[in-house]
C-alpha cells in the first residue's frame, strides 16, 4: 500500500527506525551508532534516543541505550489480538505432544522470517541454536526453510523485485548465496511445496518447512519443524515428517 506524502508521518518512522536499529548484534546503541544503523544525522539520533528513552521505550546509563521492556506491549498485544498465532497454537501443541519435536509458525517481514507461533510442552530438542527459537526471534529469510517456503509462494514478479540488488549473507559454509543458485532452489521449492533445509542457518540444524495456505489459496505463514541430522533424517523425512507437516497444513486451511 503507497500513501499520499501528506499522510506520511516523517517523525514516525524515524523513531520507529530507531527502534529498529536495535537487534541481538547490537543490543546497545549510542548516538554515533544509531545514526550508522539509520542514516539519521547524529544530532537527530540523538534526539530520538532521548525521546525514546523519556516514553520508557528505552533505557540509558548517559552513553549507550538499550530496549526496555516497555517495547514488549506491542509484542504482547499482537500475540493477544492476532488472530494468526491464536488458530495456530493448539495444532503446534498437538504436534510436540505427539513427536517431542520443535515446530514453529513463520511469516515473512522483508529480508526476515519471524516466529509468531512457537510449540509448547516438551523439552525443547535443540540446544545449538545461538539466540534460540522463542516468539519474535528473526531468522533471514535466505538460509531457513521457512523463508524459503513463503519466497517461494510470492509471486513470481514479487519474488523477482525481492532478489533485485541482493546480497546474500553467508551465514555458515552450507548457506547458499550464489543468486543463480539460490533462484533455482526456489523454483524448485515452488515446484515441490516444501523445503529442507541442512546446516544453512547454523551448522547442525536441520528444518523442513510447508506453507499454511487459507481457503482463497494465500499464503499466510509457514509451519516447520526443527531438529538435528538424527532427528530428521531423509529416510523419515519423506515417511513421516513431510506428511505430518502437509496434514496439520490441510487441517488448519479451514480454520485461516
Amino acid at each position: 500500500m503507497t500513501i499520499a506524502k501528506a499522510d506520511y508521518i516523517e517523525g514516525l518512522a524515524k523513531g520507529l527506525s530507531v527502534l529498529e536499529a536495535f537487534d541481538t548484534e547490537r543490543q546497545r546503541l549510542n548516538a554515533s551508532l544509531t545514526s550508522q544503523r539509520t542514516g539519521l544525522t547524529r544530532a537527530a539520533a540523538r534526539r530520538h534516543l532521548l525521546t525514546l528513552t523519556e516514553l520508557g521505550y528505552l533505557e540509558t546509563d548517559g552513553s549507550h541505550y538499550w530496549l526496555s521492556a516497555r517495547v514488549l506491549r506491542f509484542a504482547g498485544t499482537y500475540m493477544a489480538t492476532s488472530r494468526l498465532p491464536r488458530t495456530l497454537q493448539p495444532t503446534l501443541n498437538r504436534l510436540a505432544q505427539q513427536t517431542q519435536a520443535a515446530f514453529s509458525a513463520v511469516v515473512l517481514d522483508g529480508d526476515e522470517c519471524v516466529i509468531v507461533a512457537r510449540s509448547a510442552g516438551v523439552a525443547e530438542p535443540v540446544r545449538l541454536l545461538a539466540y534460540g527459537l522463542h516468539l519474535g526471534a528473526r531468522l533471514p529469510a535466505h538460509a531457513t526453510s521457512t523463508g524459503q517456503v513463503l519466497l517461494a509462494n510470492m509471486a513470481k514478479t514479487d519474488f523477482n523485485t525481492w532478489m533485485q540488488g541482493r546480497s546474500l549473507a553467508r551465514i555458515t559454509p552450507k548457506t547458499e548465496v550464489g543468486l543463480g543458485a539460490f533462484k533455482k532452489m526456489i523454483e524448485q521449492v515452488r515446484a515441490q511445496d516444501h523445503a529442507l533445509s541442512r546446516d544453512a542457518h547454523e551448522l547442525g540444524i536441520h528444518a523442513l518447512a510447508v506453507p499454511l495456505r487459507n481457503m482463497q489459496g494465500q499464503t499466510l505463514a509457514a509451519l516447520n519443524v526443527v531438529g538435528t541430522m538424527a532427528q530428521l533424517p531423509e529416510a523419515s523425512v519423506q515417511a513421516k515428517w513431510l506428511p505430518l507437516l502437509q496434514q496439520a497444513a490441510s487441517e488448519l486451511r479451514p480454520l485461516l
